[in-house]
């Protein structure tokens, strides 16, 4: 039995640094892949990143969720290739993901762009003014286009990574979902869900877990659970 299977990614949803240090040695062998957010970008993050990746070995997903003109998302991208980190958000626009590319050029970080947030519903793209049209719809369609732009993959529900997987234009690319819980925890502020081993059923590369692992009692056995739960 693996120590830690990488499908899992577990999100660093904590105030600092120091915190997800914390949290990373309690975790110990169990998780080998952690994401940090803009959420820890002034308690330390990337010092963070760069410390788990180059002292402990763990893979890092760096959650920024760019978007800007081009000129600015490639500088950007470019600056933060230098970490060699595994993953990099950007929003799914293809002239953002386009960007990114170019700024990740002669770096293996990988660029994933956001198709629609996973804590969004209908109600919510209507007050953004967005098009009219289902949402599972409006996922593929901008996981489509994010590919055709070079995106090496795309952040979307789980709810949406069958009907992802099953374009012409994922073969060979990541899907990676937040929006995963499993069975029986708190949904939290996310509105598209389903649990770990039906993501992965569903074509989900990756899966991230914050809440239901770090707010357990033992969350080093919480994340072995869900590691232990995926389909293999």
């Amino acid at each position: 039995m693996p120590t830690s299977d990488d499908r899992l990614i577990v999100a660093l949803d904590v105030p600092n640094a120091l915190a997800g240090l914390d949290l990373a040695a309690t975790l110990g062998d169990a998780v080998g892949f952690y994401k940090i957010g803009l959420g820890m970008l002034t308690g330390g993050g990337l010092a963070l990143a760069n410390e788990l990746k180059t002292d402990h070995g763990k893979r890092i997903f760096l959650d920024m969720k760019l978007f800007d003109i081009g000129a600015t998302v490639e500088a950007a991208v470019r600056g933060l290739a230098q970490f060699d980190l595994d993953f990099l958000t950007v929003h799914g626009d293809p002239h953002v993901v386009r960007a990114a590319k170019e700024g990740a050029s002669g770096s293996t970080m990988k660029i994933l762009a956001v198709t629609v947030l996973t804590s969004l519903d209908r109600q919510d793209l209507d007050a953004g003014l967005i098009k009219a049209g289902t949402l599972p719809d409006l996922v593929a369609e901008r996981a489509g286009r994010a590919f055709a732009a070079g995106a090496d993959g795309v952040i979307a529900s789980p709810q949406e990574a069958a009907m992802i997987r099953a374009l012409p234009e994922a073969t060979g690319r990541l899907i990676v979902t937040p929006g995963v819980r499993p069975a029986g925890a708190a949904l939290g502020d996310q509105k598209r869900v389903a649990t770990p081993a039906q993501a992965i059923s569903d074509g989900a590369d990756h899966i991230v877990v914050g809440r239901p692992i770090w707010q357990a009692p033992d969350p080093a056995a919480a994340a072995r659970a869900i590691r232990d739960a995926l389909p293999r």
